[in-house]
């Protein structure tokens, strides 16, 4: 997989600065000064990662993320002068994978794209095989519960048959739930297994990507995903 990283930011130096330490470090980097050369250059430069700055001319970096909503395969790191919880729980149920806070040392970047990156390329989908190339061996594989079907190898969700579009962490997060039904895991359980230690958010976003599974699971499905009161949460048959 190539370690592509697109670093978007309207202030040349810290756009650049970025670009040329990930370069240094092995990334094959690309750049864009404002929200709309972004989405022109996920289309043809296809970065694994995005390196994302908020406040933009044009349009800024919560648009060019709903742009994204159902981007797959694509991390988003978000970099804001803002260092208030708001922005940055909007930007976690916008998509974005992780936040970075104005002024920053440039280590901290590479540490955080190297993080994600990881994440990525663990998350990468790989085409469904059709049913009559599945047999016995593929069977612990396949996660059912209801009318929900993961195939862990493959990374694919189908639910009715009809495949889920989802991000790595929210596959992720589906996946361990789903695994043990009716088993209540706690946010900061969830946040270690899905996030991992090298994840510095709070345990606010393992709500807000439960709010985007049950958006995706629709309205028939989405009690699959029950919240324990004062606890975490649990996967049930719906």
């Amino acid at each position: 997989m190539s370690k592509k990283v697109l670093v978007v930011d309207d202030e040349p130096g810290i756009r650049n600065a970025i670009a040329y330490a990930l370069k240094r470090e092995g990334y094959d980097t690309d750049t864009a000064a404002d929200g709309e050369e972004a989405l022109e250059k996920v289309e043809s430069f296809a970065p694994s990662v995005l390196v994302l700055d908020v406040m933009m001319p044009k349009m800024d970096g919560y648009e060019v993320c709903r742009r994204l909503e159902n981007r797959n395969g694509i991390g988003i790191i978000l970099l804001t002068v803002k260092n208030d919880m708001i922005d940055k729980i909007v930007g976690l149920e916008l998509g974005a994978d992780d936040y970075m806070t104005k002024p920053f040392e440039i280590r901290e970047v590479l540490a955080r794209v190297k993080a994600l990156m990881r994440r990525v390329e663990k998350s990468t989908v790989v085409a469904e095989p059709s049913e009559s190339t599945v047999d016995d061996s593929d069977r612990d594989d396949l996660i059912e519960l209801g009318a929900l079907r993961i195939r862990i190898s493959h990374r694919t969700a189908e639910l009715d048959g009809e495949l889920l579009e989802l991000t790595p962490k929210e596959f992720d997060l589906l996946t361990l739930l789903v695994s043990r039904p009716s088993r209540v895991f706690t946010r900061d359980d969830l946040l270690d297994r899905v996030w991992s230690m090298d994840y510095i958010g709070g345990t606010r976003t393992v709500d807000i990507h439960v709010q985007r599974l049950r958006k995706k699971l629709g309205e028939d499905h989405q009690s699959m995903l029950q919240t324990v009161y004062g606890v975490g949460y649990k996967a049930i048959s719906s």
